[in-house]
């Protein structure tokens, strides 16, 4: 699909979405010549930004606070957000009707003509890219570097794609955290980027996938789909720490066309290692990752440690918030998995007040109530999934963690205040998503940093 393709046609945009996609996808078709219609389930009032951006053209109107099935039967193309589950009855009604069913990112995917470098995994994933377009960015001016410039999209902030669809250059590397979402998307018309890279996997989005096996699945797409090449070999980047990430590595290794490698904690040396400023060994795993990616293009690890050190930790992960009457205060709102919180845990020497819960995805929480009975003091639990997490604390016979459940983040961290000595750590990571509670991790993590400072008085 191109641009000419989308001239005169009726395309719907179905979902806004929490990234800015939806506006995106749709000032895409808009400036393409199409005539767009909006639809989203969200009213008009929680959606203002969005609203007054698409406000601009005249050939997009707006049809929010639901969905009108006359649209999607009438439509010529309809453009989906990534959480729109693909067998949603309005999606089966466009595509009875005869429309193209597509996304933002498959579109992406057909028109970029530069390298595209895939970050995907159930934990890591947004650092590893930011972490990967750090250093291929600040490292451009490395003699032996093979790309003229670096972009940032797809999962990770507010990023317009296919906006810049017209900047980015055959030359050039664009670097995107792809969702097991996006990659179901992207497996519809077999595509894949040419470097893919995998963090971990365990089990995440059961809500949506129903199996652990279909999650894996919707991921190793991903590498599944890359085109190979004798000359130009697919590259595969796995994480050697992760069992899973491994047996797809043994999967893939000496494929003919395929470049397979991997990444661990140790691969970071003392050079890059103190310059890095994160927390935590799992930070050093990203890290590893990311290096991995950026050798693909040239970069080294002399021309890492020169850039390493000024790399800003992104929002909602491990933040420092600030220290309250000797108590420190970490915002880690990106936690959204069992597994990612337990690495945070295991981040801090510190005696370690933790706050968690929210959205439940259908997770299990065995693991993590065993990891927070032996490293926790103290846990205030929150949201649809605190008397789960509160079960499986409990159920190690040995836990001595003091157990509160209470109804809201305020609440939560008020609570932990106040059973925090000083020298301890509160760490709120909550092991779950934020959608029973918050517009998304990102609302939850901003909270959490607003009563922090009400603490200060």
């Amino acid at each position: 699909m191109d641009r000419e393709s989308l001239r005169g046609k009726t395309v719907v945009v179905m979902g806004l979405g929490r990234f800015g996609g939806g506006v995106d996808s749709a000032v895409f078709a808009a400036q393409a010549g199409a005539n767009v219609i909006v639809t989203d389930l969200a009213p008009k009032g929680a959606l203002d930004a969005a609203v007054k951006r698409l406000g601009e053209y005249e050939n997009i109107s707006l049809s929010l606070g639901g969905h009108v099935e006359r649209e999607f039967a009438t439509a010529d193309v309809v453009i989906v957000n990534p959480a729109v589950d693909p067998r949603n009855q309005y999606v089966e009604l466009a595509k009875r009707a005869g429309a193209v069913v597509t996304s933002q990112m498959e579109i992406f995917f057909q028109l970029c003509p530069a390298k595209i470098v895939g970050i995907t995994g159930a934990n890591g994933k947004s650092t590893t890219t930011a972490l990967t377009y750090h250093i291929l960015d600040k490292a451009a001016g490395a003699a032996d570097k093979k790309y003229r410039k670096v972009w940032l999209g797809g999962n990770i902030g507010n990023r317009p794609l296919l906006g810049t669809l017209g900047e980015v250059a055959a030359e050039d590397v664009v670097v995107l955290e792809i969702s097991s979402f996006q990659a179901e998307q992207l497996d519809r018309i077999g595509a894949a980027p040419w470097v893919s890279l995998l963090t971990n996997l365990t089990p995440n989005h059961l809500d949506r996938h129903g199996t652990f096996a279909a999650y894996c699945a919707a991921k190793e797409s991903l590498f599944a789909n890359q085109e190979l090449s004798e000359d130009e070999p697919a590259v595969s980047i796995f994480c050697g720490e992760d069992p899973v990430a491994m047996k797809l590595y043994h999967k893939y290794e000496g494929q003919a066309g395929r470049k397979c490698v991997t990444f661990r904690a140790k691969d970071v040396h003392k050079g890059v290692r103190e310059r890095f400023r994160l927390a935590g060994r799992m930070n050093l795993t990203n890290l590893a990752g990311a290096m991995r990616a950026a050798e693909q293009f040239g970069i080294g690890e002399e021309a890492v440690a020169k850039v390493i050190g000024g790399f800003e930790p992104l929002a909602h992960r491990l933040e420092f918030v600030g220290r309250v009457q000797g108590v420190g205060y970490y915002n880690d709102s990106i936690a959204t998995t069992p597994v990612s919180t337990m690495a945070a845990i295991d981040a801090f020497d510190e005696e370690k007040v933790l706050i968690a819960g929210g959205y439940d995805k259908n997770i299990p929480f065995e693991e993590l109530g065993l990891k927070i009975a032996r490293k926790v003091k103290a846990a205030v639990l929150i949201g649809q999934t605190a008397d789960s997490i509160a079960e499986a604390i409990k159920a190690d016979m040995k836990a001595k963690t003091l157990v509160r459940v209470v109804d809201s983040l305020k609440e939560a961290v008020e609570c932990a205040s106040r059973l925090a000595e000083r020298g301890d750590v509160v760490l709120m990571s909550p092991a779950c998503a934020s959608y029973d509670m918050f517009d998304n991790f990102q609302q939850r993590g901003e909270l959490f940093k607003e009563y922090v400072g009400q603490l200060r008085g």
